[in-house]
């Protein structure tokens, strides 16, 4: 097979998706590795991450625990689903006031 060339604007680095599970578990082992007198920089590459993700991830999910991490997944399930509900009944509204109007 040939060798893959970026295209000029695409990103060489390939970006990982972690679940919010994975997430917290890799915070978890961020702070035992802290704990025996690692640096940020030594805990970021040992994990696969860049510091500023290592921050940004401290800063949105440190104290959460993995029950919680699945709660909130539920919850914006929930939210998105009722979102598309209102969305469906705000459609409905509409096309009931246009024939309501005469204009169908």
């Amino acid at each position: 097979m040939g060798v893959h060339h970026p295209i000029e604007g695409e990103d060489s680095v390939k970006k990982k998706t972690y679940t919010a599970t994975q997430i917290v578990g890799m915070l978890r082992e961020a702070e035992a590795l802290l704990s025996t007198g690692k640096t940020i920089e030594e805990v970021s590459r040992h994990l696969g991450i860049a510091e500023s993700t290592y921050y940004r991830w401290r800063a949105e999910y440190n104290g959460i625990q993995v029950d919680q991490v699945t709660r909130m997944r539920e919850l914006e399930e929930e939210n998105r689903r009722l979102k598309q509900v209102v969305a469906e009944q705000a459609l409905d509204i509409s096309v009931l006031r246009e024939v309501a109007r005469g204009n169908y």
